[in-house]
């Protein structure tokens, strides 16, 4: 029996969720790394079965199901999507925007109409912040290149967009998700990957040392990422934060309307129901 295709992002803050998944000696899984925009474009080309796809790329696919209490969420400051500026924010009137993003480009954009007051022009750009501040008044990066940028050295200020929103909204934000077509994943397959979560979150230490081997420095920053800054579930609380995200895109018109996200069952949900 074929494997089912995983496509994951390539950042830190993904590791607790697949490091249990893919692999040679992994019956169930092959799994592959992308940034977050081009896990979205493999789903939609059939190159993986099941992406850890930007919840603003569900909208495009309304029909695909979602892995259930498992995501890549923040409540407040999330460290690894924001923004960096050397002017006030009234005085930003051009922003590159990380080429790497689809949901946080959306975020950005609800964020100039509804919090920050302001309608900068929008420019795609590589991430790489010296560059992008050398030409535009602001910068959205997101990832790693953001949470382990040197924005002082640039003498920039960073604005991170998950506390923006939890202050606008009060609520958390949902950054990605497991999504694929709804035959792609038997039950047993995704309680497998909640599973997976559940293991990786306990040992989040040793991933953020072994992800910042090349990197010893950093690997203070990165455990206290991976503890203090992600959440890893999807819970009722985060989903009302990712349905009052989709309005917002709907109002500015990001996407044609809000989406109501659908689940796999898992194993759990079978025998409850058997």
């Amino acid at each position: 029996m074929s494997k089912i295709r995983l496509g994951s992002v390539n950042y830190l803050n993904c590791r607790p969720l697949v490091h249990e998944l893919g692999g040679d000696a992994d019956p169930v899984f092959s799994l592959r790394f992308d940034p977050p925009a081009e896990c979205a474009s493999l789903l939609a080309t059939g190159a993986i079965d099941l992406g850890l796809i930007p919840t603003i790329a569900y909208a495009d696919r309304p029909s695909d199901l979602v892995v259930p209490g498992v995501s890549i969420a923040s409540e407040g400051p999330v460290a690894s999507v924001a923004l960096f500026t050397r002017k006030p924010l009234s005085w930003i009137h051009t922003i590159a925007l990380d080429t790497s993003s689809r949901t946080s480009v959306a975020l950005t954009r609800i964020l100039c109409a509804r919090r920050f007051g302001i309608t900068p022009a929008f420019v795609r750009h590589a991430p790489d912040l010296e560059s992008m501040l050398a030409g535009h008044d602001a910068a959205l990066l997101i990832g790693d290149p953001a949470l382990f940028a040197d924005h002082r050295a640039l003498g920039a200020e960073k604005i991170d967009l998950g506390q923006a929103w939890t202050e606008m909204t009060g609520l958390p934000f949902v950054w990605a998700f497991w999504a694929g077509r709804a035959d792609s994943l038997p039950p047993h397959a995704v309680r497998r990957m909640q599973t997976a979560k559940e293991a990786g979150v306990l040992v989040s230490d040793a991933l953020a040392d072994a992800y910042m081997a090349d990197r010893p420095q950093y690997k203070g920053i990165a455990r206290h990422y991976l503890r203090e800054h992600i959440l890893f579930d999807l819970s009722e609380r985060m989903l009302q934060g990712l349905q009052t995200y989709y309005r917002e895109a709907a109002a500015v018109e990001l996407i044609t309307s809000a989406v109501e996200p659908r689940f796999f069952a898992s194993a759990s949900m079978e025998r409850r129901r058997g």
